[in-house]
């Protein structure tokens, strides 16, 4: 009996029919699978808030005059911070650059991290560090332990 590689065997070309249709049902799925709504009406409470941090880093190879002009042309100061998030602190950190902490929704992390990327970079890098609020539990180990 003698084997041609001219044509495929009836299982390979069943195998390679079967991945190709998964490949294209696994493309498909990815393609419609709706994004996650905007949040930007979600209100930060008590069992959804998360605190931001935000080193927001300056080119110092520019002048401070050219890195303003860039962030105006931009609207960073229009969008960022976004309307609904609270500022709990915005400080400039002499050798870093600004820092700014927000308390938020969780659910709008990606909003803040867009407009960011919309309007800061270019003239910041920048750094986050999601955090939670701890201090009530905190304080209370501690009176618990005293």
């Amino acid at each position: 009996m003698t084997f041609t590689r001219s044509r495929p065997s009836v299982l390979s070309t069943l195998l390679a029919a079967v991945l190709l249709a998964a490949s294209g049902a696994v493309r498909a799925t990815a393609q419609t699978t709706p994004a996650a709504p905007p949040s930007s009406h979600a209100v930060a409470t008590p069992d959804n808030a998360i605190l931001l941090t935000i080193f927001l880093k300056h080119d110092e190879n520019r002048p401070l005059g050219e890195l303003s002009a860039q962030l105006e042309r931009q609207g960073f100061y229009k969008a960022f911070p976004p309307n609904g998030t609270e500022v709990v602190s915005w400080y400039v950190m002499m050798g870093i650059g600004q820092v700014v902490t927000l308390r938020l929704p969780a659910s709008r992390l990606r909003e803040v991290n867009r407009v960011l990327e919309d309007t800061a970079w270019g003239v910041y890098h920048t750094e986050f560090f999601p955090t939670y609020d701890y201090k009530a539990v905190g304080v209370s180990q501690h009176e618990h332990a005293k």
